[in-house]
Formats: structure tokens, C-alpha cells, sequence
């Protein structure tokens, strides 16, 4: 279906974050996925290693994302490319809530510190 109304959109909450699921193999979409993530006042994720590509665009709010040990202070309007490979964390340290929007392909994995494999269901 070429147009995902927000009444259809899929809701998956992790890490204290919401991730609202509008292009996928379910919508679809043949090879990216996108989503809008809603991260709340005072959240932190853990670190994470992810296999794909990801364009991050922040449009609301302010984050602390940290990608391969650097921190960077992102601010409504700001892009961050992730390159495949690249560790992130991400942290909300405001008390507003920060809105971003993400595209990325099929098929994106990430894995945490510890080894364990997620398999995002907003980005499969």
C-alpha cells in the first residue's frame, strides 16, 4: 500500500523508547523501513553495534548520541549517518521529549555490549 495512514502505523516500545513503524515489508516497502522514535525525558539506551546503515533525523528536541565513543549534542533539525558497524547509545537528558525519524534497510540488527542480537520488528 503506497500510503500508511498514522491509524496503521505499528507501536513497539524498548528501552523506555517508542518506535512507531510506518515503512516495512508489511506496509509495502520492498527495501527500507522507517519509523518515528518518541524518546521520553531522562531516557538512556544501551550501546548497541548496528549492521545496517541508518539516517537519524531529530525533529523535536535534543539528544546526547554517542557514536564510536564520541558524544554529540543533537538538536532539532540535525541528521546523524550511521554508518554499518557503528556502536551508538543514545540519551535524552532533557525533560522534554525528543521526536526523531529514521530510515534504514531490511533487515537491520543490532547487538549490545553483552552479545545479545536484536531484531528490530519496526526495521524487519
Amino acid at each position: 500500500m503506497p500510503v500508511v495512514r498514522p491509524s496503521e502505523a505499528v507501536v513497539h516500545e524498548m528501552h523506555g523508547a517508542t518506535f512507531v513503524s510506518y515503512a516495512t515489508p508489511s506496509t509495502g516497502s520492498r527495501e527500507l523501513c522507517a519509523w518515528r522514535g518518541e524518546i521520553p525525558a531522562g531516557t538512556r539506551a544501551p550501546a548497541h553495534t548496528v549492521s545496517r546503515e541508518e539516517i537519524f533525523h531529530l525533529l523535536d528536541g535534543e539528544l546526547l548520541i554517542t557514536l564510536d565513543g564520541t558524544v554529540h549534542r543533537v538538536t532539532a533539525g540535525d541528521t546523524v549517518i550511521i554508518n554499518p558497524g557503528a556502536t551508538l547509545a543514545v540519551e535524552n537528558p532533557t525533560t522534554e521529549v525528543a521526536v526523531s525519524w529514521v530510515t534504514t534497510s531490511h533487515g537491520l540488527e543490532a547487538t549490545l555490549a553483552d552479545g545479545t542480537r536484536i531484531v528490530p520488528p519496526w526495521a524487519n
